[in-house]
């Protein structure tokens, strides 16, 4: 390492990467000080994932030069970053599942005593980390498999502040969270910030980024936009500075649809364990229908309901008025039912990410595009070519790996997928956490597409704007039960926070009409 006078405890400049003939990042400077958060802007593919991934040593540039704490330096593998202390909290998970909390928090530095594992030094470390995030209530020795995607998310957290780094960095590690585990860890940031800790902080939710960052910095294109002061600019120019063109606003208009007379999916007294209780609804073509409520009220287990996939459930399901059993994902999707799930984690549940973006997206649709069990080439080409035009995915070609795109084009492979099997009935579980403000846009014109064709459509969303701005009306569930349904001027943020903490309906007061916030980035 070189010696330096740089004012900043991080310093990168002129870094550039490129995957091919795709420019990631081009001539990128970023810096930053001891005790401040720094909050890093813009769309999927952007070039803010190939930035961090480079202060972390988990891919090198092509050229550039890193500065930490005076020194320059160069970092080969991520465990260099980590003893220089840079940790990083990517959006997508590195626990082991079938291991213990405490040994995915303790996995690269575990505990010695005689030259084996200390479990005991080990389970203290773990505690203390999780103590640190807010996270007291997890049992350091139940297996990480056995843990909520949210619970999950906070052992990430808390494994990296094990660490003790100088400069944290949060990719998009608030997007699993309950509001609940949100809140804690938000203490925690400003905690760490005013004890001298640099954190770089990465997030698609305008709020977030108000209540937490002292800088912001926009890319757009693999380029750096501007960094400024949070605070001096408002939304809609931040937005601007992300995309490139003039915003708009984020939710496109309700279509005015006729409502059809008749149900195409009516759900009566559903139950499975004590997670659903007596759940009855019904859903017409064209709707948008939301579920609402906190985080863990049965609205997951709703939805793999109606796709097949709860053993044991009761209850009866009809489609079009002709009762139908719901014994497996298969039989949800026939054409006789024609019901479609895009999940809660695009990673784990949505995608095989070593595969193509071809084999993706044919994948659920694959029998009806085949004769006597040989694929029909032509037609998959075809339906292929018109999904990727109709979502606008960015891909270098379909026979590359879907583990390489962004984010954003990740979640439209999934809806790809599923909108391949001509479906009916769209379950979507919380389709837009963690992309950025122009994907999500695209998401919402195309539901209101969708409805207006004759979809029906059941989102569930831990984003109440997005519930507001898309649905037609909203159940709110509260445990594994339904217990309000919002429409009209009574779909709005007073009434779905009253509904979801169960409060009595008189308690809700009816606000006076406001203009929705703009973007949650």
């Amino acid at each position: 390492m070189s010696e330096s006078k740089s004012p900043y405890l991080l310093s990168m400049s002129g870094i550039t990467k490129r995957y091919g003939g795709v420019r990631a990042l081009e001539n990128v400077s970023f810096d930053t000080h001891r005790g401040s958060i720094h909050a890093l802007l813009g769309e999927n593919g952007a070039g803010k994932s190939t930035l961090i991934k480079i202060l972390s040593g988990v891919v090198q540039p092509d050229s550039g030069t890193i500065e930490l704490d005076g020194n320059t330096v160069s970092f080969t593998n991520p465990q260099q970053a980590n003893d220089l202390g840079v940790s990083c909290i990517f959006q997508e998970l590195s626990l082991l599942p079938d291991l213990t909390v405490a040994d995915n928090i303790g996995i690269t530095r575990p505990p010695l005593k005689f030259g084996m594992i200390d479990y005991r030094a080990q389970r203290r470390i773990a505690e203390e980390a999780l103590a640190r995030v807010g996270g007291e209530n997890i049992d350091p020795m139940e297996t990480v498999s056995n843990l909520s995607l949210s619970r999950r998310q906070m052992v990430e957290i808390a494994k990296a502040l094990a660490r003790n780094p100088k400069i944290l960095i949060l990719d998009e590690a608030t997007s699993a969270l309950t509001a609940a585990d949100v809140d804690k860890v938000f203490k925690m940031l400003h905690r760490l910030r005013d004890e001298g800790m640099a954190i770089i902080y990465i997030s698609h939710r305008m709020p977030e980024i108000a209540e937490l960052a002292d800088t912001c910095t926009v890319y757009r294109n693999g380029t750096k936009v501007e960094t400024f002061k949070n605070g001096t600019k408002s939304d809609s120019a931040v937005v601007e500075m992300m995309i490139g063109r003039e915003y708009s606003s984020v939710y496109p208009a309700k279509s005015t649809r006729p409502t059809a007379s008749k149900p195409i999916l009516k759900v009566s007294d559903f139950s499975w364990n004590d997670e659903l209780n007596g759940i009855d609804l019904e859903m017409r073509p064209g709707e948008i229908v939301g579920l609402g409520g906190l985080d863990g009220q049965g609205q997951r287990q709703l939805q793999l309901g109606l796709f097949g996939t709860l053993i044991g459930a009761s209850g009866s399901v009809e489609i079009n008025g002709a009762p139908v059993k719901l014994n497996s994902p298969k039989m949800a999707k026939s054409d006789d039912i024609g019901i479609a799930l895009v999940p809660e984690d695009r990673k784990y549940e949505g995608l095989m990410l070593s595969m193509t973006v071809r084999e993706n997206l044919s994948f659920a649709a694959v029998e009806k595009m085949s004769r006597m069990g040989v694929v029909d080439k032509r037609a998959e080409e075809a339906a292929i070519d018109e999904m990727i035009a109709l979502l606008k995915i960015k891909a270098d070609g379909i026979d590359g790996p879907v583990g390489a795109l962004s984010g954003g084009n990740q979640q439209k492979v999934v809806i790809g997928k599923w909108l391949m099997t001509k479906p009916r009935i769209i379950l979507l579980n919380d389709p837009t956490r963690g992309i950025d403000v122009g994907t999500k846009q695209e998401i919402y014109q195309l539901l209101q597409k969708l409805a207006s064709e004759g979809c029906a459509i059941l989102l569930y969303s831990t984003d109440y704007d997005e519930l507001i701005g898309c649905c037609d009306r909203v159940l709110v569930m509260y445990d594994g039960r339904i217990v309000r349904t919002l429409a009209g001027e009574d779909l709005n943020e007073t009434n779905l926070v009253s509904a979801a903490l169960n409060l009595p309906e008189q308690a809700a007061k009816r606000p006076e009409p406001k203009k929705l916030q703009e973007a949650s980035l």
